[in-house]
């Protein structure tokens, strides 16, 4: 096995982009990526491109192959990865294998949602598909009915408070000021949490991801020729992916997501890391108890600790382990596609130093948590700055 490393990224705003299209949107941030790679599309020699709901959201399938028309690939394979919000995460560990294997050189890995097309009501519905059909959506369950279960047990086992999940969206949003490609440049204090409306009992608006527009894009080469094309790449030095059960009701407990715990586990192994060695860390925080969930699944607090450690503001920018400069899928938005590999690009952005006004002192290992559904798939990659 070859190391690996990021040797570009790219990224569009995220948000509500009317005035662009699926096509428009993979190309931006394919283009991005490819430029600051410092390679041109003849170079690429395979595309995996993470896409969740393109069928139900623009009626659009084949995305892999119209991503690498698009970006003038040629006649390389292009493939489509489908894992629910995982998607753009699980794309990266496809990429992060075929160069690994020494099957392909240069890789580039793709994601992207145009979600705004569909009213909420739609949206919902092709979102809801990424849970067990039969027994939760079509039983009329949502995803913040399911998360919510998670945070009132939460709250009932570990004295988790309303204010603690608050205080992650008033950090994410702070971070999210600092971001040029955020959706929600916008602070929020607890009191604008706890007033916005309630979606599902204890979930309010502000504990809850968008519906966003939005692409992203990495270059992947080996290690041994990254130095040709970038002079900060940025190794991958674990890549890990687990499963659960798909229905909630199915799990061995409602308050941690096993997956992400295994995932977490197989990846410090990998890298010969522990918790205690990330400097920064984007989780997946599609609802505020999902941020608290990762963070103490993933060894960085024990279970009941994640949120007291959010309020007393050691998950802030510099303070004991940065979590979700980006702002997060709270706050930078959440185009399903496109987070896990946006995850990569800001992690890259941090260790090369490059995260401007949002920069993690000093930073060197930085991870990415990527989850599909409540918990049934979590992709963790590892990253650390190339000797």
């Amino acid at each position: 096995m070859r190391d690996v490393a990021v040797i570009g990224v790219g990224l569009t705003k995220f948000g509500e982009r009317w005035n662009l299209g699926l096509k428009e949107l993979m190309a931006e941030a394919g283009l991005a990526a490819l430029e600051d790679a410092s390679i041109s599309s003849h170079d690429v020699e395979m595309l995996y491109g993470g896409t969740m709901a393109s069928g139900r959201f623009i009626g659009q399938e084949h995305t892999a192959a119209l991503m690498a028309d698009q970006l003038g690939f040629g006649n390389i394979p292009a493939v489509r990865i489908e894992n629910a919000c995982a998607s753009g995460g699980s794309a990266l560990r496809q990429g992060y294998i075929a160069v690994a294997s020494g099957i392909h050189d240069v890789v580039v890995v793709g994601g992207v949602e145009k979600m705004t097309d569909v009213t909420s009501g739609e949206a919902s519905t092709a979102l809801g598909g990424a849970g067990d059909q039969e027994w939760e959506l079509f039983q009329g369950i949502t995803f913040p009915g399911l998360y919510a279960l998670m945070a009132r047990r939460h709250m009932f086992e570990y004295g988790t408070t309303e204010e603690q999940m608050a205080s992650v969206s008033v950090k994410n949003h702070e971070n999210a000021c600092r971001n040029e490609f955020a959706q929600f440049r916008k602070r929020v204090s607890i009191d604008d949490v706890m007033g916005s409306k309630m979606v599902s009992d204890p979930l309010k608006l502000l504990d809850c991801s968008p519906i966003s527009d939005g692409a992203a894009a990495v270059v992947l080469a080996p290690l041994e020729k990254a130095k040709k094309y970038n002079d900060t790449p940025i190794k991958i030095v674990a890549s890990a992916q687990a499963s659960d059960t798909l229905r909630l009701a199915d799990r061995e407990s409602l308050t941690e997501l096993k997956a992400t715990k295994i995932a977490g586990q197989n990846a410090y192994r990998q890298a010969g890391v522990t918790a205690d060695d990330i400097d920064v860390v984007e989780v997946h925080d599609c609802f505020t108890i999902a941020e608290l969930l990762a963070m103490e699944d993933l060894g960085f607090y024990g279970k009941g600790k994640a949120g007291k450690a959010v309020q007393e503001g050691e998950t802030a920018l510099n303070g004991r382990i940065s979590v979700n400069t980006s702002g997060g899928l709270k706050g930078c938005g959440h185009p399903v596609g496109a987070t896990g590999v946006k995850q990569a690009a800001e992690i890259v952005w941090q260790l090369r130093g490059d995260a401007k006004d949002r920069q993690v002192n000093g930073a060197e290992i930085g991870m990415t948590h990527n989850v599909g559904g409540s918990g049934a798939t979590a992709v963790v990659h590892i990253y650390k700055r190339a000797d």
